[in-house]
């Protein structure tokens, strides 16, 4: 028996997409398609499982796209909570309720939690020095403040999270700040917040997460256990915003709950709709109960930025509010590249979700079945339309709808599609297979292995073209009858089996395998597929259909030119402004250098980061940069590099790293080092 069968219900969630823009296919290969997967498969074993998301409306993002738009807040959830609504029911993710977090049950259910802990005395209230813009007199939101990343460098972080190499950041972290508002570097002021201690908790989460070795993904587990060792500190629950929800509290007029405090208590407030929509008890698949045999299994299905928010803040408000269950898993994903690159919506450098089902009507099978093969489950994978093509063309097409419509015409075409007398499944050995199949599928969607299962569905279809194939019914129905009957009846039942199991993948395609079969439109796992005497075969339809090379091209061409147009306003954007004025002797203080790189390494548990040994004529010292994207450690020993050696040390990654070494950076985020023509000597001053 899996852990999975131990519980008596399943709550399951997906990440609250943010309702400031449209879905791309990066968004489903995340945290939307395997949830859906994970779902269906629940709901074919018979659990009693609800699946819950919803628009994630609050927030500055919110208000910055209302004042790029110039129109309200209001204006903008409301358009986008309906796009991306349609988007997933069209595309066929099957949420039980697909709710907004601006509606007045979530408001009420979020300041309910925070005044709980607030009078259980959980929060520290302090004041602390906050970024202010004084032109517009306000205090900024994280997302009105960008700067330079202490991490990677990239001088459009913003500040709560660079985007680029993922670290979750303090306003007060980022160099050079900015504000977004006025395009000025903002003050400090100070400011009174709420702020929950993680560090109190960091005991508790050790100790829980700990139990989570070899269960949870390494990715996962590997994220988690370096912010632990890095040290938690205890984070604001409140924002001064003028966009959210209102802090419950006399004292806090004007303030409004932190978005991570908001978005997750997101998941209990739906449920709680649902459960008013559908006559349930909705704190059975949220609150503990007392009999441990009667508690319900908690997965949040997320990208892997949100590792930290579900795996450490959320868990910490759940445990400090005290009757809440809490996540037995968080199968978090990687991300999907695009063609090469990264996914991009500032860029346009992305497939959209609502444009996929306007250009490929009736194609949302192709997309799952593509996205599933390639889902980004422990590392980053990537998403091209010549892929696209092959998989449609040489998978679907060739193996999967080929064989059914091989028997299904051959039905036809000998029995005019219509069963005689009672069979059943001949052949043992392909019983045994079907059988080990079932196992391997089972297995798999229990450990959120969603390509292999696929792939083993898919074995199914390759077991039956090759018997198929051997057995040659088209001309053993001239000389023995009665084997050509026995192996097409045996492909029938195959065919059955292919159609039960690919239900939690392509469920349109396993609906339009069961009316030609004129079975039941859903099969659970557990139901005998039966063909009795008289049954009659609907007729054979293509599954699905060759995509040919002038629609990839087109596609190809499309992403290309909205790059390109992307890319030339993102130039004008970057080269149009300059940063304040400084005089002489702020610059003077600046002691950079030329030097020379010495050894370079990769930086254990990272992907952007390599530590270096430079010679800077002055002495031999280290420096973390985050170039590992675009420099292989190896290739870059004896390269000249231009270094600040004055800035203060800072520790990254338990790594002291002694200055900055000066990279230019392109439009397309690019970098290049910044070094002398001429070779000078470690050392030399660069005025």
């Amino acid at each position: 028996m899996s852990q999975l069968d131990n519980f008596k219900r399943y709550t399951i969630t997906s990440a609250l997409p943010y309702a400031n823009g449209p879905l791309h296919i990066g968004h489903l290969a995340g945290a939307y398609l395997p949830a859906d997967i994970f779902v269906r498969f629940l709901r074919l074993k018979k659990k009693d499982v609800v699946y819950i998301c919803g628009s994630d409306e609050h927030g500055a993002a919110i208000t910055i796209k209302a004042k790029k738009e110039g129109t309200t807040p209001q204006a903008i959830i409301d358009k986008y909570h309906e796009q991306i609504k349609k988007s997933f029911e069209e595309f066929g993710i099957g949420f039980d309720i697909y709710h907004r977090t601006s509606s007045p049950i979530h408001h009420d259910l979020s300041q309910e939690f925070f005044l709980n802990l607030y009078e259980k005395g959980e929060f520290v209230e302090q004041y602390s020095e906050q970024y202010f813009d004084e032109d517009f007199q306000q205090f900024l939101a994280d997302r009105y403040i960008t700067g330079t990343c202490p991490n990677c460098h990239n001088d459009n972080a913003y500040g709560d999270q660079c985007e680029r190499c993922g670290t979750s950041l303090n306003p007060t972290d980022l160099i050079n700040p900015v504000s977004t508002l006025s395009g000025k570097p903002p003050v400090l002021k100070a400011t009174k917040h709420w702020y929950l201690p993680l560090d109190k908790y960091q005991p508790w989460l050790e100790q829980w997460i700990d139990k989570k070795d070899g269960e949870w993904k390494v990715n996962v587990f590997g994220q988690c256990k370096s912010w632990l060792k890095s040290g938690l500190q205890p984070r604001s629950m409140t924002r001064d915003l003028d966009w959210g929800i209102d802090v419950p509290l006399e004292e806090a007029k004007g303030k409004k709950l932190y978005v991570w405090m908001d978005a997750p208590i997101g998941y209990i407030s739906a449920t709680k709709q649902w459960a008013i929509d559908k006559g349930k008890d909705w704190q059975l698949y949220w609150k503990q109960q007392p009999n441990e045999a009667d508690n319900t299994c908690l997965i949040h299905f997320i990208g892997k930025d949100n590792i930290v928010f579900h795996c450490i803040i959320f868990p910490s408000i759940l445990h400090a509010h005290g009757d809440y269950v809490l996540p037995q898993n968080v199968p978090a994903n990687e991300f999907l590249n695009l063609e090469g690159d990264k996914l991009s919506t500032s860029r346009n450098h992305a497939v959209w979700l609502h444009e996929y089902l306007e250009e490929f009507p009736g194609k949302q099978d192709e997309l799952r079945y593509v996205l599933t093969s390639i889902l980004p489950e422990t590392s980053d994978s990537e998403f091209t339309w010549k892929d696209y093509q092959a998989r449609v063309n040489n998978e679907l097409v060739a193996i999967l709808g080929n064989f059914v419509n091989r028997v299904m015409i051959l039905m036809h075409k000998f029995y005019d599609g219509r069963i005689e007398s009672d069979i059943q499944l001949t052949d043992g050995y392909l019983n045994d297979e079907i059988g080990i199949f079932y196992d391997a599928i089972d297995s798999s969607l229990q450990n959120y292995r969603f390509r292999q299962g696929l792939q083993s569905v898919m074995d199914i279809a390759r077991l039956g073209n090759k018997y198929l194939t051997e057995k040659e019914p088209w001309k053993s129905i001239k000389t023995n009858p009665d084997d050509a009957r026995d192996a097409l009846h045996n492909c029938l039942y195959i065919i059955g089996h292919l159609a039960t199991c690919l239900q939690p993948f392509l469920p349109a395609t396993a609906k339009k395998i069961l009316r030609m079969l004129n079975l039941p439109e859903q099969f659970n796992f557990d139901q005998e597929i039966a063909f009795k005497a008289g049954h009659q075969l609907n007729p054979a339809t293509l599954l699905f259909e060759k995509v040919e090379d002038e629609v990839i091209e087109k596609q190809i061409e499309k992403l290309n030119s909205k790059k390109q147009a992307a890319t030339a306003v993102v130039e004008e954007v970057q080269v149009t402004p300059a940063k304040e004025n400084i005089n002489y002797e702020t610059f003077a203080t600046m002691d950079i250098r030329t030097g020379t790189i010495l050894t370079a390494e990769k930086v254990a548990k990272t992907k952007k980061l390599l530590k270096l040994t430079i010679d800077t004529g002055i002495d031999q010292r280290t420096v973390v940069s985050g170039i590992a994207e675009y420099y292989e450690p190896e290739a870059i020993i004896g390269q000249k590099v231009s270094i600040l050696v004055n800035l203060e040390p800072r520790d990254i990654k338990g790594i002291t790293s002694q200055g900055m070494i000066l990279m230019a950076e392109n439009s397309e985020g690019k970098l290049s080092f910044v070094a002398p023509v001429e070779d000078f000597n470690n050392g030399s001053v660069i005025r």
